[in-house]
């Protein structure tokens, strides 16, 4: 892939990234799409989601590795040994941010504690990310987004009333994570510009989770009263929700009078906006389930295109519900550059537009160790260092197979 020139606002900026799964290599994408200059580096074994599969791009590189390390150099190291440590040393004097989502203790176990990185590196920001802390009751505990999801009261609230708690369908505590921490870097960035000092960017999933339970958080502080699942419906709005259009769901949201007022007279029905029942949104809400029996047979006469179109030239939200193969394809998605095809890197877009220095899309996923020879020469290692560096880790690697 020949690589366009750097433009973003972050180009100058340099990242190692040693984290994996997603909310780490998410996060150094986000850096590495707006120009900042990314090394990842991956054990010999490579990063677990490398396998998570199918479907794959490569025979060793599935589509979900694929979205979320691009942008970026790639290394393979054994950290666990004194070779690769030493490497690390030479790569941290070189950064000015580190990403990386180890157990807690592993990087002091290997010569890197707080007090070390602070002393011998004081510029350099360092962003940690666990699923609970480093200390506390729960401090050290391993976490998955799933796991999260479930510790932190969000699968209780989604699901249908009368079915059971659902995860999210997405990995939404991972992806929060990944886009808290890169915000958390811009932040002590922006500080060391002033002090020239780096420091800790501390971020968990498990805090992510909890930050994403409004409303229904704020709801429990005031009232005590325990979150009940609606489905797809909204607990303090009505309408709000899907319904069954004649050929398929589309979702509707009536979120202030003015417009259920347009609503029920685009469905026909505007007497409803006189009724007592639904005069405020309260009401509304207090009367949910009468409400949207009124509302589901005028809905269940129209195309979910063609009502979606009526609704939204009243001012009504209101859009069919898209598979992903149709938010995808999408000509609003497609103009908003949501979607990537790069000399053969297929991907979802930048979701930050800046318009003095835009972000861009440079070089595809790289294969583990791609780049290791060209890092490791760019550190002064002779050539028979190098190779002598990556036929261990080679070794590691069929080691690892083998087991």
């Amino acid at each position: 892939m020949t690589a366009p020139e750097t433009t973003g606002s972050l180009r100058g900026l340099r990242v190692l990234d040693l984290s994996r799964i997603l909310a780490g290599p998410l996060c150094a994408q986000m850096l590495a799409d707006h120009g900042a200059e990314v090394i990842k580096v991956e054990p010999p074994a490579g990063d677990d989601t490398r396998a998570w599969g199918p479907p794959f791009v490569t025979g060793t590189m599935s589509a979900y590795h694929s979205a979320i390390n691009r942008n970026k150099s790639n290394a393979c190291l054994d950290l666990t040994s004194p070779e690769g440590q030493r490497v690390l040393g030479e790569l941290l004097a070189d950064a000015d941010v580190l990403v990386e989502n180890f157990k807690a203790g592993t990087l002091a176990k290997w010569g890197f504690s707080d007090d070390v990185l602070t002393e011998r590196f004081p510029g350099l920001v360092r962003c940690r990310i666990t699923g609970f802390g480093t200390d506390g009751p729960m401090g050290g505990t391993p976490g998955y987004d799933a796991i999260l999801q479930a510790y932190g009261g969000l699968m209780s609230i989604n699901g249908e009333r009368t079915g059971p708690p659902l995860r999210m369908g997405v990995p939404i505590v991972d992806m929060v994570t990944g886009i808290y921490a890169f915000s958390g870097i811009l932040l002590a960035l922006h500080d060391r510009h002033r002090t020239g000092r780096g420091q800790l960017v501390d971020c968990t999933l498990l805090d992510t989770a909890i930050s994403l339970l409004h409303p229904h958080s704020s709801a429990w502080l005031v009232s005590g009263e325990i979150p009940q699942r609606t489905g797809s419906a909204h607990p303090s709005i009505a309408p709000y929700d899907t319904f069954e259009a004649a050929d398929g769901p589309i979702f509707i949201s009536g979120g202030n009078d003015r417009m259920f007022r347009n609503l029920v007279a685009v469905l026909g029905i505007p007497d409803l906006a006189e009724d007592s029942r639904f005069t405020g949104n309260a009401d509304r809400v207090h009367h949910v389930e009468e409400l949207r029996a009124l509302l589901a047979e005028p809905i269940s006469a129209r195309t979910r295109h063609d009502l979606a179109r009526a609704l939204l030239e009243r001012g009504v939200p209101a859009t069919p519900v898209h598979d992903v193969g149709e938010a995808l394809t999408d000509p609003q998605v497609r103009h908003r550059d949501m979607v990537v095809d790069h000399e053969g890197h297929r991907g979802v877009g930048i979701p930050i537009k800046l318009d003095r220095t835009p972000g861009n899309v440079r070089t595809e996923p790289r294969e583990r160790g791609a780049d290791t020879r060209r890092i490791l020469a760019s550190l002064g290692y002779s050539d028979s260092e190098i190779s002598a560096l990556i036929a261990a880790d080679a070794a590691l690697t069929s080691e690892d197979a083998a087991t």
